[in-house]
């Protein structure tokens, strides 16, 4: 990626980023690699974190002496997918045009990952009193798991950081909470019978669709009760089916039937809540239409993934830092998830704040504008300064 000592600018280092397609079905490794070499060049210690299975990996680097105090630059390296998606140009090419710097992952948030690595040279010049913690992440855009093992090595064998600053585009906001993200998988098993003869079996299609009614019904309830915090748009906890799949065809009771659906929500949710309604519909769901003839089906749901959500602490060290460093004087809400909840579950100080715009993400021509990188750049050099007095 760089000879050794390499100075490279923000544009540049994107530019080198971009041209990695890190997809999240693909392994991250040649650019994780690459970052490593750069590192490597600069004589930055860091951390190989490779996934089970060796195919993907994230890298923590401290810059600064190895003191607690200090604070994580947060970023992640996989990208969604761009098949399907009219691009005007090679998605994995940065392109530069109208003051925009045009390619897959250039705003969501390989934008924040080039500022971060760009400056690593001025950081280490600054004569840093507080270490600055880079750690890039895998699997962000599925699981928000890739951070995992570089947050537990925080307060075991490296210092313990007092704030985090996950770099997700906010036009340099300072974010201090987000709605969380549960998905899961339910599956009907109902039994094969004619349709003629509904008696003789169960319909898995039957029963699914009244649990979607009653994903409905608990939707409604979360509307009603709205969002006492006035911050979220939409106003409230959501929940979604997204897909529905089941059946053999039209006068065959439907064997199976699986649906996929998710919630997002609120910071103060009760996690147990909507499980634990759902649990009730499948109950009923059960006993009053796919075993109403007999003990011919049952239903089971699996928890695919769960993003924890971002509660407000306000007066926190990320939160008065970010402010005072974005030249802000009040927190904002997002509507996405990040990684932010994860470092807040292990007890760290954290806010999303970072450059670009979250509308360009998962686009096609997906862009981030120079104006929205100067001004990351600008706030990073702030932190150097902050760090180094």
């Amino acid at each position: 990626m760089s000879a050794t000592g390499e100075r490279l600018s923000p544009l540049d280092m994107l530019a080198r980023l971009v041209s990695f397609d890190t997809e999240s079905d693909k392994s991250n490794l040649p650019l994780i690699e690459a970052v490593c070499d750069y590192l490597g060049g600069w004589n930055v210690p860091y951390l190989h974190l490779p996934n089970p299975g060796g195919d993907k990996a994230a890298v923590l680097a401290t810059i600064g002496p190895m003191v607690d105090g200090g604070v994580v630059l947060s970023g992640h390296t996989d990208v969604v997918p761009v098949t399907g998606q009219a691009w005007t140009s090679d998605p994995f090419t940065l392109r530069l045009a109208d003051g925009r710097a045009y390619g897959r992952g250039a705003v969501d948030m390989k934008g924040f990952d080039a500022l971060a690595l760009a400056l690593v040279p001025d950081m280490l010049a600054a004569g840093l009193k507080r270490p600055i913690h880079i750690l890039l992440s895998y699997d962000e855009e599925t699981t928000c798991l890739g951070s995992m093992d570089g947050i537990a090595r925080f307060g075991a064998d490296l210092p313990r950081p007092a704030a985090v600053i996950v770099g997700e585009p906010t036009g340099m906001e300072v974010a201090d909470a987000h709605k969380s993200i549960v998905t899961c998988l339910t599956t009907v098993h109902g039994h094969e019978a004619h349709s003629a003869r509904p008696a003789l079996g169960a319909n898995a299609v039957s029963a699914a669709c009244d649990l979607v009614a009653g994903l409905n019904r608990i939707a409604d309830l979360m509307i009603e009760r709205g969002d006492p915090s006035g911050r979220f748009d939409p106003a409230s906890t959501t929940v979604h089916v997204g897909t529905i799949q089941g059946g053999t065809a039209r006068n065959i009771l439907a064997k199976e039937c699986r649906f996929l659906w998710e919630y997002r929500g609120l910071p103060d949710l009760d996690p147990a809540e909507i499980p634990r309604l759902f649990a009730q519909e499948v109950e009923r769901v059960t006993r009053e239409r796919l075993n109403r003839y007999g003990a011919y089906g049952r239903i089971e749901t699996l928890e695919e993934v769960d993003i924890p959500g971002l509660a407000p602490e306000p007066g926190s060290e990320a939160e008065r830092l970010c402010l005072r460093l974005a030249g802000r004087n009040h927190t904002v809400a997002v509507p996405y998830a990040t990684e932010a909840g994860r470092f807040q579950a292990a007890g760290l100080p954290t806010v999303v704040c970072g450059p670009g715009d979250i509308a360009q993400a998962h686009q096609p021509d997906e862009f981030i504008t120079l104006d929205a990188l100067g001004q990351g750049e600008r706030f990073l050099r702030n932190l150097i300064e902050a760090c180094a007095s």
